[in-house]
């Protein structure tokens, strides 16, 4: 992740340009251990709705007038929730070489999508903040734990992109709390409990596979609580204080982009 100022034509570049990928390769069926097919399939099914889900805020946002954005903005979400769409496509190519078999929803998927219905712009964006940290977290997860292979490379190209959406996002709200300490305790204080319960969520629905991929809840939501912990400094600390913070949500920088990229 970088804190590095951006102009919003800088994401949307970067967004065009990552849509010209083609699919990460995976076989017809994917070799695991046995004991995590069952539980990691049914773990990846899940994520998949949730990756398909946010279409309406890319609508939504059109008719959203707010100092920090404009219509390159507007362009840069789109191509964003066009890249969850194509993570969607990688997950349901995962859960059937796993053997496993997709759904069309899930009580966590329905209870972050209520949020969202119910919420406007500004916190619909935080819900899917949230988000970002809990798919960089799992899916890092089992990039680190599960065996060399094209599985684990398309994870780790998913984490990245992760990586990335979350950038954009702490972009928009460092720029939205900005010059306001009422501003930057609401966020604090929004952001704490909607990442905080995200994450626990997670943590009890996919405890299985956590635990037979070498980890564990607990292990899980400490690491959790320091991406939280991270997430608020990056958005809300001083620039020359925040790299370090900012860094520490994935383990590593992302690429920076320039406001002429």
């Amino acid at each position: 992740m970088t804190t590095q100022k951006t102009t919003w034509r800088g994401w949307r570049r970067h967004f065009s340009a990552q849509a010209r990928r083609p699919l990460p390769p995976l076989p017809a069926r994917i070799d695991v251990p046995e004991d995590l097919r069952a539980p990691l399939a049914r773990s990846l099914a899940r994520f998949q709705v949730g990756e398909g889900g946010e279409g309406r805020i890319a609508h939504q946002i059109y008719r959203t007038r707010l100092a920090t954005i404009d219509d390159d903005y507007r362009a840069a979400l789109r191509l964003f929730v066009r890249e969850e769409g194509r993570h969607a496509r990688i997950l349901a190519q995962m859960v059937r070489g796993l053997d496993g078999a997709l759904v069309k929803s899930t009580w966590s998927e329905r209870l972050f999508v209520g949020v969202r219905r119910l919420a406007g712009v500004r916190l619909k964006l935080l819900v899917l903040l949230a988000a970002e940290v809990v798919g960089i977290g799992f899916y890092g997860h089992l990039a680190r734990r599960l065996p060399a292979g094209e599985l684990r490379e398309a994870l780790a190209e998913i984490t990245a992109d992760e990586s990335a959406h979350l950038d954009f996002h702490v972009d928009f709200f460092r720029r939205e709390t900005a010059g306001s300490r009422a501003r930057k305790a609401l966020f604090a204080g929004l952001w704490i409990a909607i990442a905080g319960a995200a994450c626990l969520l997670v943590v009890v629905d996919h405890r299985a596979t956590l635990r037979r991929s070498g980890g564990g809840s607990w292990a899980a939501m400490r690491d959790y609580g320091r991406r939280i912990a991270a997430v608020l400094r990056a958005t809300l600390d001083a620039p020359e204080t925040a790299d370090a913070a900012a860094e520490s949500i994935v383990g590593r920088p992302a690429p920076r982009m320039s406001a002429a990229s």
